[in-house]
């Protein structure tokens, strides 16, 4: 695996640090051949239960490198969506895992490095962090799919204004309006998001994969759509050994131990 994402197992925990500090982060080809390929070393992997996504140095991820985001006048628009829709999909795969994904936001998050953050499922940000939807003041239309999930997680208005005014806010504003799920004064925000993710971690594989998936299903469905997958997945999960060795565990009180089965 490339040095620019570095990627470190703790049990089931597994945390990817875009490790290219002297760029912010900033996604250059090299960092996303290796964010690529590290998610992808991911995926299917039965013992991964939580993955958590940072940034070494100040920053998160600054968003895309400035040098490769500057066609210039007269350039081909045909050519310039091909390799933008070709791009997008790279850093959003994070989203695609079956397992939890925890963003800890340790710096800047800017543009579509705010999109990677955006992506995951849970925020853990530095109080002191800065995030910022910065497309606009940059002369372009937002990207990697910052308008569907900033709309997503803070409202229409909220994210108007965001975009509108390009304006930078800290973890804690973030927090406030639902961006981040938490904000922690920043020499403790590894430490809290790995604890968090060791305590989704010891859940059951099974149905956290399938409540993942429920969860984003829910946001395009209606009531009914959601009962019949309900009516389908919770069958499916009382059938495992997992529900067996969940309920001996409350019957004696006891911490769970469940193998994915």
């Amino acid at each position: 695996m490339s040095d620019a994402v570095l990627v470190e197992r703790d049990g089931g925990v597994v945390t990817l640090t875009f490790n290219r500090p002297d760029v912010r982060n900033a996604m250059t080809v090299e960092l996303t051949d290796a964010f690529t390929a590290a998610v992808a070393s991911l995926r299917g992997d039965p013992e991964v239960r939580c993955v958590v996504v940072t940034g070494a140095g100040k920053a998160f991820c600054a968003g895309g490198d400035l040098s490769w985001i500057e066609p210039g006048p007269g350039a081909d628009v045909t050519a310039i969506r091909a390799k933008m829709r070709a791009f997008y999909p790279r850093f959003l795969a994070i989203r695609a895992l079956d397992v939890p994904t925890i963003a800890a936001v340790n710096g800047a998050a800017v543009g579509a490095g705010l999109c990677v953050a955006m992506a995951c499922d849970i925020r853990i940000a530095a109080q002191d962090a800065k995030l910022s939807t910065a497309f606009l003041r940059l002369g372009m239309h937002p990207g990697m799919a910052a308008t569907y999930l900033l709309t997503r997680l803070v409202g229409t208005a909220r994210a108007a204004e965001l975009f509108f005014t390009a304006k930078t806010i800290d973890g804690t504003e973030a927090e406030r309006i639902g961006l981040a799920n938490r904000a922690v004064p920043r020499d403790q925000l590894l430490e809290s998001a790995q604890a968090l993710a060791k305590e989704i971690a010891a859940n059951a594989p099974i149905p956290m994969g399938m409540t993942k998936r429920a969860l984003y299903l829910a946001e395009r469905a209606d009531l009914e759509t959601m009962l019949e997958y309900e009516g389908l997945a919770q069958p499916i999960t009382m059938a495992t050994n997992d529900l067996l060795e969940g309920l001996d565990a409350v019957k004696n009180k006891r911490a769970p131990k469940f193998e994915g089965r």
